[in-house]
């Protein structure tokens, strides 16, 4: 049997790109999502609001409080839950989807999360303040406030720290916790207790929701869902125990959804987050970011100080003259060696 010649460079290339072009022609033929959209079968732009969504679909609300689920254009992209966008009902509906949505207008503000694969994603738009749900059970952990708090103050959202689940503490744990709250409290950022067993601070909280667009973020178990409950008793939100095997979170909210406050405002419930991840930051920017560190910033002896062991440091001089807590500083510095294991992770994600 005669032994087929290997094809040359050039013919390699011609064959990919005769492939290639067979494809695309291919795909143009094909049925698409945006085919049965026609512009005969749709009507007058108008203005909604993203509640929730799937995939290539996404349920919103026009003016007048419909909710439609419409498909998504191909030319639009990243649509997030809290987005305000353009939209043209289908004068004849498509299965379940009553239109399609043309565009996306401009974000106030976005919550955004890095990601090995897709870079730097946004999780939710335009939003006036970030909830963040802390609770004894699965772990009451102060560096992952402060993880959230370095990414509240680089986005400019204003946060709110929680801690639920209060009815779980006893007298002595509950002063423990205050103590450390009291760090936060200090700097100058909300702090409230919260039980939805009983009650505590349901109220106080619902003030600081009103007329504002809100998010819950927080590890898996930390009773988001629950919380979102008893803010909202017709959400009917799936909510679940915290693991006894793993003593970890389990997650109940599956995709991120929009739902109405009864005294105005708008919150959004997020799939839960076991770690916000922010090797995208650069170290100096993290360093802004614990902004009771600021007044000591740009006047250390060397420019690259690492804020260690570095001579004429001023923050380590405002940790030995107690103007910022031991606590804060190390989790800084936790923060900065975890941003260097995420670089790694995302030049080698692993598959």
């Amino acid at each position: 049997m005669t032994k087929r010649k290997k094809l040359s460079k050039g013919q390699s290339r011609r064959i990919q790109a005769n492939h290639e072009k067979r494809l695309n022609t291919a795909k143009q033929k094909a049925p698409s999502s945006d085919i049965s959209w026609q512009n005969d079968n749709l009507g007058d732009t108008e203005n909604a609001l993203v509640i929730s969504r799937f995939g290539q679909h996404a349920d919103i609300e026009t003016s007048n409080g419909d909710v439609l689920r419409c498909n998504i254009r191909r030319t639009v992209s990243n649509i997030v839950c809290g987005d305000r966008v353009v939209f043209r009902r289908a004068k004849v509906s498509t299965g379940d989807l009553a239109g399609v949505i043309e565009a996306v207008e401009d974000r106030a503000s976005q919550l955004t999360r890095p990601d090995f694969y897709d870079g730097v994603k946004v999780v939710a738009a335009n939003i006036d303040q970030i909830l963040m749900v802390s609770a004894v059970l699965p772990e009451f952990t102060p560096n992952i406030i402060d993880r959230y708090l370095v990414a509240c103050e680089d986005m400019g959202i204003e946060p709110i720290l929680i801690l639920n689940k209060t009815d779980l503490l006893d007298d002595e744990s509950l002063a423990y916790i205050n103590s450390i709250l009291d760090i936060y409290r200090d700097i100058g950022y909300q702090v409230f207790l919260i039980s939805t067993k009983t009650g505590q601070g349901i109220d106080e909280l619902k003030k600081v929701l009103v007329d504002k667009n809100s998010i819950f973020v927080g590890q898996s178990g930390v009773g988001k869902s629950t919380l979102v409950n008893s803010l909202l008793p017709d959400s009917q939100i799936l909510t679940q125990d915290v693991s006894q095997n793993s003593g970890l979170g389990q997650h109940t909210t599956t995709v991120s959804r929009l739902h109405h406050l009864p005294s105005g405002g708008n919150l959004i419930d997020s799939p839960g987050i076991r770690e916000f991840g922010l090797w995208h930051l650069e170290p100096d920017r993290v360093t802004w970011c614990f902004k009771e560190f600021r007044a000591f910033l740009g006047g250390c002896k060397f420019r690259d100080c690492k804020h260690l062991n570095d001579p004429g440091c001023l923050l380590i001089e405002a940790l030995e003259s107690e103007k910022i807590t031991e606590l804060r500083f190390d989790s800084y510095h936790r923060i900065l060696l975890s941003m260097e294991d995420g670089r790694a992770g995302a030049r080698n994600p692993r598959v």
